[in-house]
């Protein structure tokens, strides 16, 4: 007896079979999957999921764990076939990743939402996600979570996409050249945003040029008549807009602080918490506030608006619901932690950093008003994947904290030895091999009122630093709790 797939479904059991290009082993499928997953660790109940292979590890080695915790069905190679007959429900197929992806793009040919795409060297998730704030006071949005930005993770967010939702809000990144070119493909945006032209990924790339047109290949996968959007102020705009006018996009919009620009910053006032902005978008002038400060954001969330407009949105209530934007952790957070003599202020950049990046965080920092006593402190871990030219772009930084006020730097890993070592000795706190041996000299450094602003390159591994002084944060707040009971 087949089962019909509940009203909820993501994918119907028999619905699966053409789109996966699978034979079904161990009975079919019955109902139909609520939510694919890749990963044992978040699975849910009824959950599809794809035995992805990885660099360290293979997902069929973890199928029965799947089942157990209720998937509806797994997706499988021919290879693994015969091993994991009776484990359940099987898709059976040639390449699993090539499956998703299979599958991602029927899920973007059966809605009939409209759909942006992000990338850029800086800002791309943050961005993202002020879109999708902004686009859910029009209606339903699926968007990418976290940096799901790659080859699986796009396949996948297109895959999980309700047929039925109204917006799609895709991130897109890249390590390489060319990885851009086919996502952007599956994705089909009616809206695409480069951010920012960065050095990043240089030891992949022959230079920032090549950076610039491998971002630009966003634009080759937008629907015709698409909208282009395009950071008007940076040094490579021009071979951006010419990628975007070798496109099928219909128009190219440009945002920042120049004239000329579609949508142009015109003033933009840092407070502890938030931004307010002054714009004129499209020829309509615009003051509205941004949940969180910096001038970096206030600049992409010109963008933000363009491609709202594009979809229709009204300007002002897009606009306005931008006072709800919130920096998610690791990319801009700001916490209030405790120090052994009271409260001080994080900003955590844990999550990913690059020479444009490091020096936004220190705009922010100088810009955030200083209570008395309290110093501006900058907790730095190494920009990776820089190539050659890595030492000299760490050392280069001394300049911009000096220029941004910041007080005291502490350091860590190789490459920020070199800008330890440029730093002038008033500067120095401390510098350690490792991320988290910083921790005992933040714990005797920082004090009440103190800005600090902790970032590095992911694999840096400042997110743990991060952690350990919210531990220490908790502890202080219990001891003074203890004492004054």
């Amino acid at each position: 007896m087949n089962i019909a797939a509940p009203r909820n479904a993501l994918w119907s059991g028999l619905g699966l079979v053409a789109p996966l290009g699978a034979r079904v082993c161990g009975g079919a499928p019955q109902g139909g999957a609520l939510g694919i997953s890749i990963d044992t660790r978040t699975l849910q109940e009824n959950d599809l999921f794809f035995a992805i292979r990885g660099v360290e590890s293979d997902g069929h080695d973890y199928v029965a764990a799947a089942f157990a915790k209720g998937a509806f069905a797994a997706v499988i190679d021919e290879e693994h076939a015969g091993q994991l007959a009776g484990a359940g429900p099987l898709f059976v197929v040639r390449d699993v990743l090539l499956a998703l992806e299979r599958l991602g793009i029927a899920a973007r040919g059966r809605t009939r939402a409209r759909i942006a795409a992000v990338t850029g060297s800086v800002g791309k998730t943050s961005t993202k996600e002020a879109l999708r704030l902004v686009l859910a006071e029009a209606g339903a949005v699926h968007a990418s979570v976290a940096s799901y930005n790659n080859h699986w993770g796009v396949p996948l967010t297109l895959a999980r996409m309700p047929r039925e939702t109204s917006f799609g809000v895709f991130e897109i990144g890249m390590n390489h050249p060319g990885e851009i070119e086919p996502l952007t493909a599956m994705v089909r945006p009616h809206v695409a945003i480069v951010t920012t032209v960065a050095p990043v990924h240089l030891e992949n790339f022959a230079g920032v040029e090549d950076i610039a047109d491998a971002k630009g290949e966003i634009f080759s996968g937008l629907v015709p008549g698409g909208v282009a959007i395009v950071h008007r102020d940076i040094v490579h705009y021009e071979r951006l807009r010419a990628h975007a006018k070798n496109s099928p996009a219909g128009h190219v919009a440009s945002f920042g602080a120049h004239e000329r620009a579609d949508a142009r910053l015109i003033g933009v006032t840092l407070a502890a918490d938030h931004s307010v902005v002054e714009a004129e978008i499209c020829g309509r002038r615009l003051t509205y506030p941004l949940g969180a400060p910096g001038r970096h954001l206030a600049l992409n969330s010109l963008a933000v608006l363009l491609a709202a407009r594009a979809f229709g949105v009204d300007l002002e209530s897009a606009a306005a619901s931008l006072a709800g934007f919130k920096p998610q952790p690791g990319r801009g957070e700001r916490l209030t932690l405790e120090a052994a003599d009271g409260p001080y202020t994080l900003l955590d950049e844990s999550y990913n950093a690059n020479s444009e990046s490091m020096r936004a965080a220190f705009a922010l920092a100088g810009a955030l008003p200083v209570r008395e006593g309290g110093r501006r402190v900058a907790v730095l871990g190494d920009m990776l994947e820089l190539g050659p030219a890595a030492p000299a772009m760490h050392a280069d930084l001394a300049a911009d904290l000096a220029a941004n006020g910041i007080d005291l730097v502490f350091a860590a890993g190789p490459l920020m030895k070199h800008l330890f070592d440029a730093l002038p000795a008033a500067l120095r706190g401390a510098w350690r091999e490792r991320a988290f041996d910083l921790e005992p000299d933040l714990r005797e450094a920082v004090r009440a009122g103190d800005i600090v602003v902790v970032k590095g390159s992911n694999g840096s591994r400042m997110s743990a630093l991060v952690g350990a002084l919210k531990e220490f944060s908790n502890s202080a707040m219990a001891a003074d709790a203890g004492r004054k009971t």
